[in-house]
C-alpha cells in the first residue's frame, strides 16, 4: 500500500531581481523585474508502508523543496501529491499529527530550558494521554541513551545531544510518515553512526515510512535499499543502490598490499590505475572481469592482503551528476 504518492508535482517560485547599487534600488521603484525557477519539474514517484528511502542529490536540486510539499508547508504549482490519504496543503490536523519533518539544521528546544520542558508542551500541542507519553518517551530515551541528559538545560548540551533531544520532541506523537532532511549534519563521526542506529531501529520497530535526505552518502548507504535522485528538479534514478551500482559503475576496485616493489606498468595492463603508493595498489577493472584480474594477480605478483569491493557509491553519484552537466 503506498502511504506516499506524487504525481506530476512542480513547483516554481517567482524570485525579485534586483541591480545593484544605489541606481539599481531606484529602478525598481518605477518597475521590477522577476524570473521564474523551477524547484521541481514534473517528478513522479510513490513510497509503500514503512519503507525508508534516501532522497539525494546536490544543493539546489529541489531535495528540502519536495519534502516541504509533502509535509503542506508548501503549495505545489502543478501535480498531485497524496500522503496517508490527505493532501498535505490542506494542514488538517488529523493529517499534522501523523507525520513529523525535522531539518538538522532547524530547532524546536527552548535554548534555556530542559528538554523534558518541550517534551511536554508536545504531549499537550499532540493531545497524547499521560499512559502514551510516558510510553513512547521511555523507548524514545533507551534507543537514544539520553536518561541523564533531560533536566539539563539545552544551551548546556553538545550538537549531538541537542540533536538527539530534537529527534524525541519530533517523534513523540509516533508519526507514520517521518521526513528527515540531513539529520546528520554538522555532527562527528561517532555520533552520525548513533543517530543511523536509532533511525534504523525505529523504522523497524514502529513501521514508519522514512524519507531522509543526506549529503553524507554513510548516511544514505547504511540506512536505505532504495534511492531516488534528484538534480535540476527532476528525478535522475529511482531504484535499489544495487541497480544503481550495476546500471552507472559496472566496475569493481581491487584493493592490494603487495610484499615487495613492483613496476607500475605491469599493472597498467590489468585495469585503470586509480592509486599506487607503495605497498597499497587499487584498480579499477570491469565487474564481470575483476575475479579472473584478481587471480592473475595473486599468481603474479607478490601478494600479502587482497581485496575485492564494489564501486564507491559517493564516487557513482558524482560521476552521474557530471554526465548530466556535460
Amino acid at each position: 500500500m503506498a502511504v506516499i504518492e506524487v504525481k506530476n508535482l512542480t513547483k516554481i517560485f517567482t524570485v525579485y531581481q534586483k541591480e545593484p547599487g544605489i541606481l539599481g534600488t531606484f529602478k525598481s521603484l518605477f518597475g521590477r523585474k522577476y524570473e521564474e525557477i523551477k524547484a521541481v519539474d514534473n517528478i513522479s514517484f510513490s513510497i509503500e508502508e514503512g519503507e525508508l528511502v534516501g532522497f539525494i542529490g546536490p544543493n539546489g536540486a529541489g531535495k528540502t523543496t519536495t519534502l516541504k510539499c509533502l509535509s503542506g508547508l508548501l503549495y505545489p504549482t502543478g501535480g498531485v501529491i497524496n500522503v496517508l490519504g490527505f493532501q498535505p496543503w490542506r494542514r488538517k490536523a488529523d493529517f499534522l499529527k501523523k507525520i513529523a519533518f525535522v531539518m538538522g539544521q532547524k530547532n524546536q528546544l527552548w535554548w534555556d530550558l530542559p528538554p523534558m520542558e518541550t517534551f511536554v508542551l508536545n504531549k499537550e500541542i499532540y493531545g497524547l494521554s499521560d499512559e502514551k507519553f510516558k510510553k513512547v518517551l521511555g523507548d524514545l530515551v533507551d534507543l537514544l541513551d539520553l536518561s541523564d541528559l533531560l533536566k539539563v538545560p539545552v544551551k548546556k548540551l553538545s550538537l549531538g545531544q541537542r540533536m538527539k533531544c530534537e529527534l524525541i520532541a519530533s517523534l513523540l506523537h509516533s508519526p507514520q510518515v517521518l521526513y528527515l532532511d540531513e539529520p546528520t549534519i554538522g555532527l562527528d563521526v561517532v555520533m552520525q553512526k548513533k543517530l543511523r542506529d536509532f533511525i534504523r531501529d525505529y523504522n523497524h520497530k514502529y513501521k514508519a515510512t522514512i524519507m531522509l535526505t543526506s549529503h553524507y552518502m554513510a548516511d544514505v548507504e547504511a540506512l536505505a535499499r532504495r534511492v531516488i535522485i534528484i538534480n535540476r528538479g527532476r528525478i535522475l534514478f529511482d531504484g535499489d543502490l544495487t541497480s544503481l551500482i550495476k546500471k552507472h559503475a559496472p566496475y569493481k576496485l581491487i584493493t592490494l598490499v603487495l610484499k615487495e616493489q613492483v613496476a607500475r606498468q605491469k599493472f597498467e595492463k590489468l585495469g585503470k590505475i586509480k592509486k599506487f603508493s607503495y605497498p597499497e595498489v587499487v584498480l579499477k577493472v570491469e565487474s564481470h572481469l575483476s575475479n579472473k584480474i584478481a587471480a592473475k594477480i595473486l599468481e603474479n605478483f607478490p601478494v600479502d592482503d587482497l581485496n575485492i569491493e564494489d564501486a564507491d557509491i559517493e564516487e557513482v553519484i558524482r560521476e552521474i551528476f557530471q554526465s548530466q552537466n556535460e
